[in-house]
């Protein structure tokens, strides 16, 4: 439990955007589906209201009927969030499709809960969008805990290399072919410009892009959402930005650890999922059906590797934060 929710410098100027004011929008809806992260939940909050201003905002927390206090914590000390309590578990792309549907803004953040904003990063990211209309998504610099950077950035691969990726080279050859070509080990994190994939931990939409292009796929509970959405802005000609214009600490999968084991059931299953809806590896039912049994098969390998290894963490790979002692066990 946080002992202590005091709100010092917690006030926000809000700043009327000429933008805003002459379309009727406000400059951002942040949008946070929340689950048992409280006292992360928290921090993220405080933060924002700490670091933003110069822009007009709203703040969603949708919570999915977490057991920890989480909602009534949002509703005792940020009573300026628009709070959703869920009596039963949406999950997070129903979630996050919910504060788009709601939003009066034009721009929308998807924001993770356990994220903490260094700096008036919403305003860097609105002024971002504002100078490149050209974008449909972007996306800032994550940062591990420790202030490194977190990689962030995914291609979208061809099947050789995801073959690899699932025999887990990237592991044995850090810098081979599934480390370039598919988790971009050589991206340079200091220039700005076009991607494949970037994560949705912190992922500003512009509003024609979700009212014309389309919100997040719903038979996508949870994994997958974000490259699934990304292959489709790129299928339909969009563009998606990364940029190093603003930071944001993400301290990683603090919902799914809380539930490995059906947690990495339910990615091996997205994986399946994402192959058969987005014909990525091709349209061929018997190719569709080949990846299927590959991947209960990984899917057996990575549960036996849980039960057997020390590290309780679902997302292991490039990108997740580095190892905490409070992983092992």
């Amino acid at each position: 439990m946080i002992g202590d929710y005091a709100m010092e410098g917690a006030s926000v100027v809000e700043l009327k955007s000429v933008k805003a004011m002459e379309s009727g929008l406000l400059d951002l809806t942040i949008i946070i589906p929340n689950y048992n992260t409280q006292e992360l939940l928290y921090q993220c909050l405080q933060s924002i209201y700490e670091n933003t201003c110069g822009i007009t905002f709203e703040v969603f927390c949708i919570d999915d009927n977490s057991s920890d206090g989480s909602a009534d914590m949002v509703e005792s000390f940020f009573p300026q969030v628009i709070l959703v309590r869920n009596r039963t578990g949406q999950y997070y792309a129903k979630n996050n499709n919910r504060g788009l549907k709601e939003s009066k803004a034009r721009y929308a953040c998807l924001l993770n809960s356990d994220t903490k904003l260094l700096g008036n990063t919403f305003q860097q990211l609105v002024d971002f969008m504002d100078a490149h209309p050209e974008a449909a998504a972007c996306g800032p610099t994550l940062l591990n805990p420790d202030i490194t950077v977190q990689s962030c950035i995914r291609r979208f691969a061809g099947s050789g290399t995801m073959i690899l990726q699932g025999l887990n080279m990237h592991k044995f050859f850090p810098r081979g072919k599934v480390a370039r070509e598919y988790y971009s080990i050589n991206f340079d994190y200091e220039k700005e410009q076009v991607v494949d994939s970037i994560g949705t931990t912190a992922y500003v939409i512009r509003r024609s892009t979700w009212e014309q292009a389309g919100m997040l796929d719903e038979r996508f509970p949870h994994f997958q959402v974000d490259l699934a959405y990304n292959l489709m802005l790129k299928r339909a000609g969009l563009r998606v930005f990364y940029t190093p214009c603003a930071k944001v600490i993400h301290y990683g999968s603090q919902s799914v650890n809380q539930q490995p084991k059906k947690k990495i059931i339910e990615l091996h299953r997205a994986l399946a999922d994402f192959s058969d809806f987005y014909n990525y590896f091709g349209t061929s039912w018997l190719v569709k059906k080949v990846v299927r049994v590959a991947l209960r098969i990984r899917c057996w390998i990575k549960l036996l590797e849980f039960q057997l290894g020390s590290d309780k963490r679902v997302i292991k790979g490039p990108g997740a934060p580095p190892l905490k002692r409070s992983d092992l066990h």
